[in-house]
Protein backbone atom coordinates (compact mmCIF):
# COMPACT_ATOMS: atom_id res chain seq x y z
CA UNK A 1 0.00 0.00 0.00
CA UNK A 2 1.44 3.25 -1.03
CA UNK A 3 1.04 5.76 1.45
CA UNK A 4 2.89 8.68 3.02
CA UNK A 5 1.63 11.77 5.06
CA UNK A 6 2.59 14.41 5.78
CA UNK A 7 2.01 16.99 8.81
CA UNK A 8 3.48 19.78 10.99
CA UNK A 9 3.52 22.10 8.73
CA UNK A 10 2.35 25.90 9.33
CA UNK A 11 3.07 29.46 9.65
CA UNK A 12 5.97 31.03 11.87
CA UNK A 13 8.48 34.04 12.12
CA UNK A 14 11.95 34.29 10.71
CA UNK A 15 13.85 32.44 13.71
CA UNK A 16 11.34 30.03 14.25
CA UNK A 17 11.07 26.24 14.09
CA UNK A 18 9.03 23.40 13.32
CA UNK A 19 8.98 20.07 12.32
CA UNK A 20 7.79 17.96 10.10
CA UNK A 21 6.41 14.45 10.53
CA UNK A 22 5.66 11.88 7.55
CA UNK A 23 3.70 8.85 8.77
CA UNK A 24 4.84 5.87 6.48
CA UNK A 25 2.74 2.62 5.71
CA UNK A 26 5.13 -0.11 6.07
CA UNK A 27 6.04 -0.68 2.19
CA UNK A 28 6.76 2.96 2.28
CA UNK A 29 9.16 2.81 5.42
CA UNK A 30 10.99 0.00 3.41
CA UNK A 31 12.20 1.97 0.96
CA UNK A 32 16.26 2.51 0.57
CA UNK A 33 15.93 5.74 0.67
CA UNK A 34 13.59 8.87 1.93
CA UNK A 35 13.57 12.67 1.32
CA UNK A 36 11.87 15.60 2.11
CA UNK A 37 11.43 17.76 -0.92
CA UNK A 38 10.21 21.37 -1.13
CA UNK A 39 8.22 23.67 -3.82
CA UNK A 40 7.67 27.36 -3.70
CA UNK A 41 5.64 28.91 -5.70
CA UNK A 42 6.67 29.36 -9.49
CA UNK A 43 9.83 27.34 -8.53
CA UNK A 44 10.64 23.26 -9.23
CA UNK A 45 10.63 20.96 -6.37
CA UNK A 46 14.05 20.62 -4.78
CA UNK A 47 15.72 18.31 -2.67
CA UNK A 48 15.81 19.05 0.74
CA UNK A 49 17.57 15.94 2.87
CA UNK A 50 17.57 12.82 2.01
CA UNK A 51 18.55 9.44 4.53
CA UNK A 52 19.03 6.01 3.27
CA UNK A 53 18.41 3.12 4.70
CA UNK A 54 22.08 2.71 6.47
CA UNK A 55 21.52 6.48 7.73
CA UNK A 56 23.51 8.02 6.01
CA UNK A 57 21.78 11.51 4.85
CA UNK A 58 22.77 14.71 2.31
CA UNK A 59 21.59 18.00 3.02
CA UNK A 60 20.77 20.86 0.27
CA UNK A 61 23.77 23.55 1.12
CA UNK A 62 20.75 26.18 1.92
CA UNK A 63 19.79 24.30 4.50
CA UNK A 64 22.78 22.74 6.15
CA UNK A 65 23.43 23.50 9.89
CA UNK A 66 19.53 23.74 10.34
CA UNK A 67 17.82 21.75 9.09
CA UNK A 68 17.92 17.68 10.44
CA UNK A 69 16.31 14.61 9.20
CA UNK A 70 15.53 11.89 10.79
CA UNK A 71 13.42 8.43 11.80
CA UNK A 72 11.49 6.62 14.04
CA UNK A 73 12.09 3.47 12.58
CA UNK A 74 9.39 1.84 15.48
CA UNK A 75 6.39 4.67 13.91
CA UNK A 76 7.09 3.77 10.44
CA UNK A 77 7.72 7.64 10.51
CA UNK A 78 10.24 10.53 9.01
CA UNK A 79 11.09 13.76 10.50
CA UNK A 80 12.55 16.99 9.22
CA UNK A 81 13.70 19.30 12.19
CA UNK A 82 13.39 22.98 10.59
CA UNK A 83 15.44 25.49 12.63
CA UNK A 84 16.29 29.34 12.25
CA UNK A 85 13.53 29.45 9.76
CA UNK A 86 13.78 32.00 7.03
CA UNK A 87 11.42 33.46 4.43
CA UNK A 88 12.84 31.50 1.51
CA UNK A 89 12.43 28.03 3.31
CA UNK A 90 8.49 28.94 2.61
CA UNK A 91 6.97 26.12 0.44
CA UNK A 92 4.60 22.68 0.38
CA UNK A 93 7.27 20.18 1.43
CA UNK A 94 6.76 16.69 0.23
CA UNK A 95 7.88 13.75 1.88
CA UNK A 96 8.88 10.49 -0.34
CA UNK A 97 10.35 7.12 -1.00
CA UNK A 98 12.71 5.63 -3.91
CA UNK A 99 13.76 2.29 -3.84
CA UNK A 100 16.49 2.00 -6.76
CA UNK A 101 19.28 1.75 -4.72
CA UNK A 102 20.39 5.28 -4.51
CA UNK A 103 19.97 8.09 -2.42
CA UNK A 104 20.30 11.55 -3.22
CA UNK A 105 18.13 14.77 -3.79
CA UNK A 106 17.37 14.09 -7.13
CA UNK A 107 14.10 13.68 -7.61
CA UNK A 108 13.58 11.43 -10.61
CA UNK A 109 15.01 8.82 -7.92
CA UNK A 110 11.77 8.68 -6.21
CA UNK A 111 9.22 6.41 -6.60
CA UNK A 112 5.84 8.00 -3.91
CA UNK A 113 5.24 11.55 -2.76
CA UNK A 114 3.09 12.45 -0.35
CA UNK A 115 0.47 15.59 -0.59
CA UNK A 116 2.65 17.84 1.02
CA UNK A 117 2.51 20.54 3.98
CA UNK A 118 2.55 24.05 3.99
CA UNK A 119 5.62 26.04 5.53
CA UNK A 120 5.35 29.69 5.70
CA UNK A 121 8.05 31.65 7.37
CA UNK A 122 7.44 35.52 7.68
CA UNK A 123 10.07 38.15 8.13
Amino acid sequence: QAHLVESGGGSVQAGGSLRLSCAASAFMYSAYCMGWFRQAPGKEREGVATIAKNDSTTYADSVKGRFTISHDNAKNTLFLQMNSLKPEDSGMYFCATGYRGLCSRDRSLYDFWGQGTQVTVSS
